[in-house]
């Protein structure tokens, strides 16, 4: 597996190439999304910001989104994670939205999913949508992770626009 320097500078010299912009919208990744993606030299030709949405206040505060605009739709779902990664995109007016919600551990979250299950989607010209279940409770391992996947995703995403 690529480190995830490796893999936020692949994503952000495309960006750069076809001149696209990119916000974040994490859970459980914690803000390493947009730290592979802040670390490349130049990322601020590409990145409009990003946030940790890690509780529904924060959900309602940072992406202006309320709680009737879920109703009987729940976190960490793939559903879910498109509704956030096309907010972030409208709310930061930029080409591509990506997020993630999930599990990290040890123990699994309030709904039911167990540790190491995240939801990642990418909303933009493309828009994919992946759950990621790694079967392992290891906090710190499953950030990792769903960052790892979360930015390959994107990578697919962007190089499928084309």
């Amino acid at each position: 597996m690529r480190d995830l320097t490796t893999m936020g500078y692949a994503a952000g010299e495309l960006l750069k190439e076809r001149h696209h912009t990119i916000s974040v919208a994490e859970s459980s990744a914690g803000g390493l999304i947009s730290a592979a993606l802040v670390a490349v030299p130049g990322a601020s030709a590409f990145f409009l910001g990003g946030s940790v949405i890690y509780t529904l206040a924060a959900r309602r505060v940072l992406l202006n989104l309320h709680d009737e605009e879920f109703t009987g739709i729940r976190a960490s779902t793939e559903e879910y994670a498109l509704r956030m990664a096309r907010a972030v995109r409208q709310l930061f007016g930029t080409t591509w939205g990506i997020s993630e919600t999930g599990a990290t551990g040890p123990t699994g979250n309030r709904y039911g999913d167990a540790a190491g299950h995240a939801c990642v989607a990418v909303a933009g010209p493309v828009e994919r949508v992946i759950t990621i279940e790694t079967r392992h409770s290891g906090r710190e391992a499953n950030m990792w992770m769903f960052t790892a996947a979360a930015l390959e995703l994107f990578e697919q995403s962007i190089r499928q626009s084309a």
